[in-house]
């Protein structure tokens, strides 16, 4: 029965559960990636992780805890100098367990367990991951992003084409257009003289026209006039 068991004994004494962990934590730290099957890969990550976080702080008391439960100086050495800088910015998780399949003899479950940040495939694809997701969430920039894509394919063969018909669209608009402009010119220089003339007639018509008009009142005032002096001499 399982009264108050809180973590795996892995079928050991204490003392044996104990050796095992520290020389499989000092194999993963020295080649930073074993093979074991995941009982004891889930208990390792347990036992190991604390200590990974010991090593961010070099001093020697941080040396001589880890070197209690390592037992191996090389090993203390490579954590405090190597995969202390490693992990330096990351708040934990340093471990990752990546399942093989089963075991032939026992059919034991098997797997990988590595330090996260000594995988470098596994690094790109994150970052790969971490880039598509940046691109996603602009969703604004997506869709200006779409036509800007798609306008080249269209312009590509459409510039080709109008480029060999746009100079024989020229040359006739330009012709047609130099001719428009000497009928024009040709139009403006005949009505020009044309005006000047019909100007200066109505100046000497309008002359003649005033004095005759003057005199004629006069001419029909004086017979009248002449003819009411005589019927007073008269009387």
């Amino acid at each position: 029965m399982r009264h108050r068991k809180k973590f795996n004994h892995l079928g050991r004494k204490s003392a044996h559960r104990q050796e095992t962990l520290s020389s499989m934590a000092t194999a993963l730290i020295i080649n930073k990636r074993i093979n074991t099957t995941i009982a004891k890969a889930k208990a390792l990550r347990v036992y190991v992780e604390p200590l990974i976080t010991k090593s961010k702080v070099d001093s020697t008391h941080s040396r001589r805890v880890v070197f209690s439960y390592l037992g191996d100086k090389n090993a203390v050495s490579e954590l405090f100098r190597d995969v202390a800088q490693k992990v330096a910015d990351r708040p934990g998780g340093y471990t990752r367990i990546l399942k093989t399949g089963f075991r032939k003899g026992d059919g034991a479950e098997m797997c990988f367990i590595e330090l996260v940040d000594y995988n470098a495939n596994m690094l790109r694809s994150e970052e790969e991951t971490q880039q598509k997701r940046t691109r996603r969430s602009r969703r604004g920039k997506k869709s200006g992003e779409a036509p800007e894509a798609a306008a080249p394919k269209v312009e590509a063969p459409k510039a080709e084409e109008p480029k060999a018909e746009e100079p024989k669209a020229e040359e006739t608009p330009t012709a047609e257009a130099a001719s428009v402009e000497t009928t024009e010119k040709e139009t403006t220089v005949e009505e020009t003289p044309a005006e000047e003339p019909k100007a200066e007639e109505p100046k000497a018509e309008k002359t003649p026209a005033e004095e005759p008009k003057a005199e004629e009142p006069k001419a029909e005032k004086t017979p009248e006039e002449d003819s009411k002096g005589e019927k007073k001499e008269e009387k």
